[in-house]
Order: C-alpha cells, then structure tokens, then sequence
C-alpha cells in the first residue's frame, strides 16, 4: 500500500487501484500460490496491469516491475523453502 501512495492517485484510476489492493490482500493470506488459484489469479491479474501501463505509455518500465514486485513480495515465496541441513 505504501506503493500506491507513493504514486498517488493520479498515476492509477480507482478501478486499478482497486485491483492492486484485491492482490496484495490475497496474497498476505495466501500460504501456497500452488493450491490458490484465485491468487495466482489475483497476482497474474497485477502482473498484466502493469504491462498495459508500460505498453499504453502510461509508465516507465521501471516503476511498473517495482509495482509488481511489491505486490508479490505481500504473498508467500514463489521459491522452494531452503532446509537446514
């Protein structure tokens, strides 16, 4: 949410702030992406918003990866867990 702040309203319409927040909520109470395939929906859903951003103009390719990044970064790893040995 800090993102989105930091845009400001100008920079996104409501409908996609809008989408951004369904996300990050999804993923913060997300414990496998595997087994929740409405948010793998929700993150993929960002993920395209941010490359119609960029392809539309709107924004620098920069500021949209930062975006999707953080709204990844709300849900659990994408990684395997590392076991100690």
């Amino acid at each position: 949410m800090h993102t989105l702040q930091e845009l400001g309203p100008s920079k996104l319409q409501l409908d996609e702030q809008d989408r951004i927040r369904q996300a990050a909520d999804s993923l913060i109470f997300a414990v496998d992406l595997d087994t929740d395939p409405m948010t793998r929906a929700d993150l993929e859903d960002v993920e395209a918003l941010c490359q119609n951003l960029v392809e539309s103009g709107r924004w620098e390719k920069a500021t949209a990866m930062r975006l999707a990044v953080d709204v990844a970064q709300c849900g659990p790893s994408t990684l395997p867990e590392l076991k100690a040995a």
